[in-house]
């Protein structure tokens, strides 16, 4: 029987999957740690330097590899126990090489996977509740993992950089697989969205701002304001705080919230202020050099009640436009359409870890869109439909079915995006592996007992 061309190669791509996982599974172990409970998943089995590895990091790493193995050899627990004294190698020799991420970008990751999670669990009231902290306190505990992560992908880059595949290379290796063994592609299809978003209606803001003068009004009258933060502020994280968000930088809040707050003086509450969050009422306590501190009551517009006029009524004309054939689509998107994600590509929708716009057609994609390009044929558009974005916003979109693959045996022709793909990263190994064996001398590794007959890129690690 043919197997599943597997893209995720066993070692390399894991990688990035392993410590992504990991940070969301950090959480819970810091959970466990936190109520006393002494588990062996936290034994520390290695060290790089001053970077250590639980044996938590190596089991989900395993278990990742079998998640996504297709078929293929899984990795042994010295092998991946290799993968991830490498990946510490990285962060070590970062330090000292001075390769850094910025703050901006972290936190921005951070924000993400919290995004992430509170889809996972329905709301961020649901993660508080299941954890039993607050929002900020799980984003300081993700912060320094996901640091780790984003540091070590850039010294990754940093070696691997200036490395190429040509056409040949990639025949080389197609022309190397026998013949009876060449993998079996599933259909893949690519596909086009134009997305436009709901707006709050005019009541639903009206409202809101209501709400927010009169909790102003109470505050002026002697109430205090983290206790109204803390009983009906919408931004969970920090009504666990009484609404304050610390010490920001310029720059670090959205422009309207960061306008708004930079306008008062100490003490001062600001008029309601509309961002891409919602409304916010904000108290500045203190400025220090370019920082500033303060703290606000956040109401979220209800999503349920948004307005669908301004999306249907583009939308509709776009469709017409584009059916006959008035427009290209992928002008259309461009222009038109508010997610910017896939704006930019003409509305193609991408593979995130590959940036292949054709995706495959099976259960990983979502069931609604799979039902649907069920009931189309390719080239056309479907009429203007609700859409529920992946971090909750309330939207319609088009769909345009661009062009479908059908299940093959792997050629050099039709799958050549793939092929180059799997060369590029066994180089990138390769480079990766080369660059390990020049710089272990530079840093420190010691491993618990139980993985000393264990051997790194043909080093054994018990002379470490």
């Amino acid at each position: 029987m043919k197997k599943a061309l597997n893209l995720k190669l066993p070692y390399f791509s894991l990688i990035r999957t392993a410590l992504s996982t990991l940070v969301l599974v950090c959480v819970a172990l810091s959970g466990t740690q936190a109520q006393g409970k002494s588990t062996s998943v936290n034994k520390v089995i290695a060290r790089v330097d001053n970077y250590y590895i639980l044996r938590s990091e190596l089991e989900e790493y395993l278990i990742q590899a079998r998640s996504q193995a297709q078929g293929q050899p899984l990795p042994t627990a010295c092998q991946a126990l290799e993968r991830l004294i490498v990946n510490k190698m990285l962060l070590a020799k970062a330090e000292i090489d001075s390769v850094i991420v910025e703050d901006k970008l972290i936190d921005s990751q951070v924000s993400s996977r919290m995004d992430y999670m509170a889809k996972r669990f329905g709301s961020e009231k649901n993660i508080v509740e299941a954890y039993g902290k607050s929002i900020e306190a799980l984003k300081y505990e993700l912060r320094e993992p996901i640091k780790q992560e984003m540091v070590a992908e850039k010294m990754q880059s940093k070696i691997t950089e200036a490395i190429k595949v040509t056409p040949n290379e990639v025949r080389k290796f197609f022309n190397s697989i026998p013949k009876d063994s060449l993998p079996y592609i599933p259909a893949e299809v690519e596909i086009g969205q134009i997305v436009r978003y709901a707006k709050v209606t005019k009541a639903q803001k009206e409202e809101l701002r209501a709400r927010l003068l009169d909790y102003k009004a109470r505050v002026e009258k002697g109430e205090d304001f983290s206790s109204l933060a803390s009983a009906y502020s919408e931004d969970l994280g920090s009504a666990q705080q009484g609404g304050d968000l610390g010490f920001a930088k310029r720059g670090d809040m959205v422009a309207e919230f960061e306008g708004a707050a930079l306008k008062l003086k100490p003490n001062e509450i600001s008029e309601p202020v509309e961002s891409d969050f919602g409304l916010h009422l904000i108290q500045l306590l203190e400025t220090r050099g370019a920082e500033y501190h303060a703290r606000h009551i956040l109401l979220r517009p209800d999503y349920n009640r948004m307005d669908m006029s301004e999306p249907k009524h583009v939308l509709d004309s776009l469709y017409n436009m584009i059916k006959t054939d008035t427009l290209k689509f992928e002008k259309v998107a461009k222009t038109w359409s508010e997610d910017k994600s896939t704006a930019d590509a003409g509305g193609l929708l991408k593979d995130q870890q590959t940036g292949s716009s054709r995706l495959p057609l099976d259960a990983s994609m979502d069931y609604g869109l799979y039902m649907m390009l069920d009931t189309m044929k390719v080239g056309t558009i479907s009429a203007p439909m609700n859409y529920r974005t992946d971090d909750g916003k309330t939207a319609m979109r088009i769909i345009y079915y661009k062009s479908r693959v059908e299940p093959h045996t792997a050629s050099l022709k039709e799958d050549f995006e793939k092929l180059t793909n799997i060369v590029l990263a066994n180089k990138k190994t390769q480079a990766v592996d080369e660059w390990f064996k020049k710089a272990i001398a530079d840093v420190f590794i010691k491993v618990d007992p139980e993985y000393q007959g264990c051997k790194m890129m043909g080093i054994d690690l018990e002379a470490n």
